[in-house]
């Protein structure tokens, strides 16, 4: 019997880019001017319309000073990360 693992919270990786740009009193065009990624795209990932590529999160990564792994991290919440027993 296959286990799949729980799906990614997309929810609260897009709420921790919202997050991150509104403790730095950032817009989306001051985020855009960091990450070279245009207004509409930051836009669409913030209200949960796309999710991007592993190049825009890469470019906003580099734009907030936090490592992929850390941005990522948001995908499980809510549920255990595979390799760690629940308690």
């Amino acid at each position: 019997m296959t286990i799949l693992p729980p799906d990614p919270s997309l929810e609260a990786l897009r709420l921790q880019l919202a997050r991150l740009r509104s403790d730095r009193g950032w817009t989306y065009d001051d985020l855009a001017a960091q990450t070279g990624l245009s207004r509409r795209t930051l836009i669409e990932i913030e209200q949960g319309r796309t999710i991007g590529s592993i190049a825009t999160w890469h470019a906003l990564g580099h734009a907030f000073d936090v490592p992929l792994g850390g941005l990522f991290a948001a995908l499980c919440e809510g549920h255990t990360p595979p390799g760690e027993t629940s308690k």
